[in-house]
């Protein structure tokens, strides 16, 4: 029997376990169920990731790109005439606006490195190459500052449930960035 060639496999494996994870979280996440979410062959998640660890950290790079993309998409990091706080409570706002199950599935992921070494370095990466980009408005204390502030505010909305407050959010930053009180 000849093996049929498949060169999206390895993405359709790691598409698949970012669908198990939005669904049953990490806990319900096994190379059973994604082989069966990606309709593939038990031995092809195995053979792309040999643990679930090196799938998890696959799934959290490609989840990382959600919050990346809508700060490219806003064109805030270029626009150096812009106001930096607006610019950022926009792009949050654009973020959490719509179905929360994309900024649940990368936070999910990204707090998993808690417990999972094998993620640290991603998380880590995240945060090194997010503040980078902050950095080029600002210094490099006040962009991780900034970004410490907008994970809180992300996280405060996904675990209680409230609105996203844009104008809270405007305010706030400003006052990361050096505004009055």
């Amino acid at each position: 029997m000849s093996r049929r060639y498949d060169p999206e496999r390895r993405q359709r494996i790691i598409d698949a376990a970012i669908r198990v994870v939005g669904r049953k979280g990490i806990a319900g996440l096994s190379h059973r169920s994604v082989a069966a979410e990606a309709d593939v062959p038990l031995g092809s998640t195995t053979y792309h990731f040999t643990t679930l660890d090196e799938l998890l950290v696959a799934a959290l790079r490609q989840a990382n790109e959600g919050f990346s993309r809508v700060l490219t998409a806003s064109g805030l990091l270029e626009d150096t005439g812009g106001d930096l706080a607006e610019g950022l409570a926009r792009a949050l706002g654009a973020w959490l606006g719509g179905d929360h199950t994309g900024v649940e599935l990368e936070y999910e992921l990204y707090l998993a490195a808690l417990r999972r070494p094998a993620l640290r370095p991603v998380a880590a990466e995240w945060t090194e190459e997010t503040a980078e980009r902050l950095a080029r408005r600002t210094d490099p204390v006040t962009a991780r500052a900034l970004l410490a502030l907008m994970d809180g505010i992300c996280l405060q909305v996904l675990l209680t449930g409230a609105p996203y407050d844009e104008a809270y959010a405007r305010e706030m930053l400003g006052r990361v960035l050096g505004g009055t009180p």
